[in-house]
């Protein structure tokens, strides 16, 4: 027998909120024995890995520039000679004790993150232009219901940066600065703003 329609309402939508750090980073959470001790995607490299061992940190900050406490960063990029880790790859036989993927929470407290990668070759645009190196980021936090895209170029690229197809493309050149990572001593300072007028470029893919 058919049942009237408002028998079963919809539940009401949810971000995915705190439970986001106990389901990808078990370990962060305190919650010991998932994954054999470490959380998938939080070591990147190893002691035969290839290229120049770089640390990217920041904070995830929302548009009053408060931390993001609750917050997922993963990236994907090249390795050191612009191939990736990947079934897809055809150009070559990446770094095989290189991941090519990282993922890490923001700090409980101040929204910090860090990984601890190699610096990524360059890679073809589907133009034929090679792009700089370049790292790709994705985000989701409390709020954010789509993870949202960005990418960091690094600022001691300049060459590069200046002839890369994507950067090109970008109109508002006054906000370039929102995915260059300048080297502040001895790692790449990163910081991601949700919104505000620091907002980082996000990019539709």
């Amino acid at each position: 027998m058919a049942q009237a329609l408002n028998y079963l309402n919809e539940s009401a939508s949810q971000t995915a909120g705190p439970y986001v750090h106990i389901g990808c980073a078990p370990a962060f959470s305190g919650i010991e024995g998932v994954f054999d001790g470490l959380d998938l995607g939080s070591c990147m490299t190893n002691a035969r890995t290839n290229g120049e061992r770089i640390r990217i940190s920041g904070q995830l900050l929302d548009g009053l520039g408060t931390p993001v406490r609750d917050g997922i960063i993963e990236i994907w990029q090249a390795d050191h000679s612009g191939l990736f880790n990947s079934p897809s790859e055809t150009r070559g036989k990446a770094d095989p004790n290189f991941s090519c993927w990282g993922r890490q929470p923001t700090g409980k407290t101040n929204g910090k993150y860090a990984f601890e990668t190699i610096k990524p070759g360059r890679i073809p645009h589907h133009s034929g232009a090679m792009q700089a190196p370049h790292i790709c980021f994705w985000v989701a936090a409390r709020g954010v219901n789509l993870g949202l895209h960005t990418r960091l170029y690094f600022a001691d690229e300049a060459e590069a940066n200046a002839e890369d197809p994507v950067l090109s493309q970008i109109e508002q050149r006054v906000r370039l600065s929102t995915i260059i990572a300048e080297l502040a001593g001895d790692e790449y300072r990163f910081d991601i703003h949700l919104q505000g007028d620091q907002e980082t470029i996000f990019f539709d893919i």
